[in-house]
């Protein structure tokens, strides 16, 4: 669990590291929430994640934090990951600058086993090393919703869903047409836009979504790990991205849709050269050239009076990656240039049955092929299969429950059964909500791990590798209290994993020797004394222990707090803070040839602030990292310091529309 293998993107040299359906559009209807933390005047946010059907958050008892796009707007976050670092539950490990790889650890869980999805769409890589999703590629100025659900999620969602799912929302249009735009610049040569538009004619509607963002001088590498009379080399990254999703209602029971999104990125870093040792930073910088293509298409038709609705999907992932190395010992090695191709083609069907008590039932088939096509040279391909049933129910309006059972036959180790159960009691009396969940989970073996074999490294894949698994539960309780102004919450959790897929003891292959234990807490309290402010305080307490070795797991620190504020000071000038805690963790080296390490904890403070000019059109300005926090997280990955940004928005509608 600590020590899984990875193929770096960068350099491709194999070291040891730690390592929904399309869901409703919904506007801003509540600040940055977690589970049915609501306040006076905010409704609780719809979930679709935890249970398959839009779902109010008071009657989920999963542990799921929801992020709208207005809390994205109001705290200007530009990417996925600055959306997800103060999210409870999780740690957010990047390599560095913008672009650089980065990967999310839910509840102790593995980096591979998070499961994430944009509009419907497994968008993990299936020609990477472990099979994960680096998040560091995804932009945000599309972005209607986030729910992150915590939790063995794999009796929904199958394979990846061993620590909880991401589920992502772009943003959908609706009647008149709206422009939208912005224009940023400010430290590390920052230059970012976007520009976008939204609305609906008759029966169609459509949201287009163009954003460009660049940070081209980025110090990475720390400084004493640069060798004497070498040149220091700032990273510089570039992402251009387009999304679209279109929609049409064909007929009053008959509506179709496609969502698509292209990414174009480049990234220029600094790796290791292992021709030393230990490895130094490379002279030279490398280049990766990426590209991305998520899409999916469906049909969706409402019958018998709205008792019976189906959707048919058809979905598609395409990775194009390509990467120079223009130092010598790259050469020498074979890796100048290389190229790695990653595809997933789905079938999905689901259809929901309400029954007359409320009662919903949702069935579902999927059928998948991943494909991977490497350089080195290695091709290969897996399908799996899946069938899955989820009964929501409730009794009353005190008690409701979700239960699902779920098959995967992967054509590579064959058939798999999990199951999730999440009941939650209310108690409107007293504020008072009891919830809790219990799963099963397994995460399949890579493409990579199964079938790449790398000779000039002396490693080889494992085709005999099995499937990871894991049993978890959680149970909380949330209370309001003062009229809901303030409410508190706490959830415990505990996962047992098995089989886990780890390095050889020769260090030449894969083999499944792996078991560990991950348990801890997440408590919150948010307050919102008057409507104009709000204040939410998060922590969370994580023990994640490798049951072999009785280690620590890396990258997973055990102390981790959030403070949260939001001050709307007039009807023009709003302001927010965030502060973000990371407590000690264990860690290895920058090139995984040193092992029992610990990072320095730090404390991050960010700040924002807007002015609306009025007519469409206003000002924003952030500041990051305020206290000026030189910190490594991973350790050799430096993050930058303080950074002060700037800039414009608009959003308008032609004139004379209505």
């Amino acid at each position: 669990m600590s020590r899984i293998a990875c193929v770096r993107a960068s350099c491709r040299r194999v070291f040891i590291v730690a390592t929904s359906l399309l869901g409703p559009t919904l506007g801003a209807v509540s600040a940055r929430a977690d589970e049915a933390a609501t306040d006076q005047i905010s409704l609780p946010p719809v979930i679709v994640s935890a249970t398959l059907v839009p779902t109010p958050a008071n009657e989920v008892g999963s542990s799921v934090s929801v992020i709208t796009a207005q809390d994205i707007a109001q705290k200007q976050e530009r990417t996925l990951n600055d959306v997800l670092n103060d999210v409870p539950g999780l740690n957010l490990v990047q390599t560095g600058s913008p672009g650089g790889i980065t990967y999310v650890y839910m509840r102790g869980a593995n980096s591979n086993q998070t499961k994430v999805l944009i509009d419907g769409v497994d968008v993990s890589d299936p020609s990477s090393p472990d099979g994960s999703f680096d998040f560091s590629q995804l932009l945000a100025s599309d972005i209607q919703q986030v729910e992150v659900l915590r939790g063995a999620a794999s009796g929904l969602y199958g394979s990846d869903a061993i620590g909880g799912v991401i589920d992502i929302i772009t943003k959908s249009g609706s009647g008149p047409p709206q422009f939208r735009g912005t224009i940023e610049g400010g430290s590390s040569d920052t230059f970012n836009q976007t520009a976008g538009v939204s609305g609906s004619q008759g029966r169609f509607s459509y949201d287009l979504d163009v954003t460009h963002f660049h940070s081209g001088d980025s110090d990475v590498t720390p400084f004493a790990l640069v060798q004497p009379g070498q040149p220091y080399n700032p990273d510089y990254y570039d992402n251009k991205t387009v999304s679209t999703k279109l929609g049409a209602q064909l007929t009053d029971m008959l509506d179709v849709g496609i969502v698509a999104r292209y990414v174009d990125t480049d990234l220029a870093s600094t790796s290791d050269n292992f021709d030393f040792s230990p490895p130094v930073p490379e002279a030279a910088r490398s280049y990766s050239d990426n590209h991305e293509l998520f899409t999916r298409a469906f049909a969706h038709l409402v019958s018998f009076g709205g008792a019976f609705e189906q959707t048919l999907g058809v979905g598609f992932t395409g990775y194009w990656r390509h990467y120079f190395d223009p130092n010598p010992d790259a050469v020498v090695l074979g890796d100048d240039p290389s190229d790695y191709h990653g595809y997933r083609t789905k079938v999905d069907w689901q259809g929901r049955i309400t029954g007359a008590r409320g009662e919903v039932l949702v069935l579902g088939a999927e059928h998948e092929i991943d494909r991977l096509v490497n350089t080195n040279p290695a091709s290969a391909q897996v399908t799996n299969d899946a069938g899955y049933a989820e009964l929501r129910s409730s009794v009353g309006d005190r008690f409701f429950n979700s239960a699902s059972v779920r098959l995967d036959d992967n054509g590579a180790f064959g058939a798999y059964p999990t199951f999730r159960e999440a009941p939650a009691v209310l108690f409107p009396e007293t504020g008072t909500k009891l919830k809790g969940s219990v799963g099963t989970g397994f995460k399949a073996p890579s493409l990579d791990e199964l079938y790449d074999n790398y000779p000039q490294y002396d490693f080889f894949a494992n085709p005999n590798l099995k499937p990871e698994t894991s049993l978890g539960y959680d149970l909380g309780f949330e209370q309001s209290l003062w009229r809901r102004q303030i409410t508190v919450g706490s959830t415990y959790f505990h996962n047992d994993f098995n089989n886990l897929i780890e390095i050889n003891d020769a260090g030449t292959s894969y083999t499944n020797i792996g078991r560990a234990t991950a348990y801890g807490a997440e408590n919150f309290v948010a307050y919102h004394p008057i409507p104009a402010l709000t204040l939410r305080l998060d922590y969370t307490y994580t023990i994640a222990m490798d049951d072999i070795t009785n280690s620590e797991l890396l990258r997973r620190p055990k102390n981790k707090a959030s403070l949260g504020t939001r001050w709307q000071a007039t009807d023009r000038l709003s302001f927010t803070a965030t502060a973000v805690y990371k407590g000690k963790w264990a860690d290895i080296n920058r090139d995984g040839t040193v092992s029992g390490l610990y990072a320095t904890p730090y404390t991050l403070i960010n700040l924002t602030g807007a002015y609306d000019l009025g007519h469409g059109v206003s000002l924003f300005a952030r500041i990051d990292n305020l206290l000026d926090r030189r910190y490594q997280d991973p350790i050799g990955f430096q993050h930058q310091g303080l950074g002060v940004f700037g800039g414009i928005k608009v959003a308008f509608a032609p004139i004379g529309t209505p």
